[in-house]
């Protein structure tokens, strides 16, 4: 079994559903501590031909607050106010209707924490590209090894599903050693997304953007392909 272990972010980056499709299970870090200006609660668009963030706002944001205990708030103004924010910067992008639909359906449930919001935003576009990799909760799976030092943690949360890899984003090459996921029978390796651009309007390819950015300009077939357009390190 291969397992990668993330944060849960707001409609995160296309590199995020690589992660999670290149394992066969995948769990979110919600009990660790928040991370104030990081990618749990925003992320980026393209608004006039810039990468602009969309937000969620949270009540009372603490680095010494965990992610799963960190209340959002999203009122119906909060709510409409974002969704006016996609509507006008893709309404004329070529699968607008259909990517908003499912974005309108996501941020009009409703939610106490940023931790059920942003799994949200991460599991509808896992549904919706068929992506069928199990999904766990740290705080509700995996409590009894928290307050672990970091790679103990994950190496625990490995061997608590029978992993035999451990898979982690090109970001963590510097946190985490080979040899000390070897040492319990797990191969770490890490995922770097290649290069990847496509039609946004008539603009220069802005990079780095929300998976809300690439679906609302490639086909669902597309989308699915650059899914695996990384390499393993």
């Amino acid at each position: 079994m291969k397992v990668a272990v993330m944060q849960p972010y707001f409609f995160p980056y296309i590199g995020y559903f690589q992660l999670i499709n290149a394992v066969d299970g995948f769990v979110f870090y919600d009990d660790v501590n928040y991370i104030k200006r990081g990618w749990i609660n925003r992320n980026r668009i393209l608004i006039n031909q810039k990468a602009q963030y969309v937000t969620i706002p949270v009540k009372d944001s603490s680095q010494n607050r965990l992610i799963y205990e960190t209340e959002v708030i999203a009122d119906r103004k909060v709510i409409s106010k974002i969704l006016k924010s996609i509507e006008l910067a893709y309404k004329k992008a070529p699968f607008f209707i259909e990517v908003f639909e499912i974005i309108s359906t996501v941020l009009n449930k409703n939610y106490k924490t940023i931790s059920t919001l942003a799994i949200e935003s991460i599991e509808c576009w896992s549904d919706y590209l068929e992506i069928k990799t199990d999904f766990f909760v740290s705080s509700e799976n995996f409590s009894e090894s928290s307050g672990m030092e970091k790679t103990q943690r994950l190496i625990a949360i490995c061997t608590q599903l029978n992993a035999y890899t451990y898979l982690n984003s090109i970001g963590g090459v510097q946190l985490y050693s080979r040899a000390d996921f070897a040492r319990h029978g797990i191969e770490l390796s890490f995922l770097k997304t290649n290069d990847i651009s496509y039609k946004q309007f008539d603009n220069n390819f802005v990079t780095g953007l929300s998976i809300i950015d690439v679906l609302m300009f490639n086909k669902k077939e597309k989308v699915k392909t650059m899914l695996n357009e990384y390499d393993l390190i």
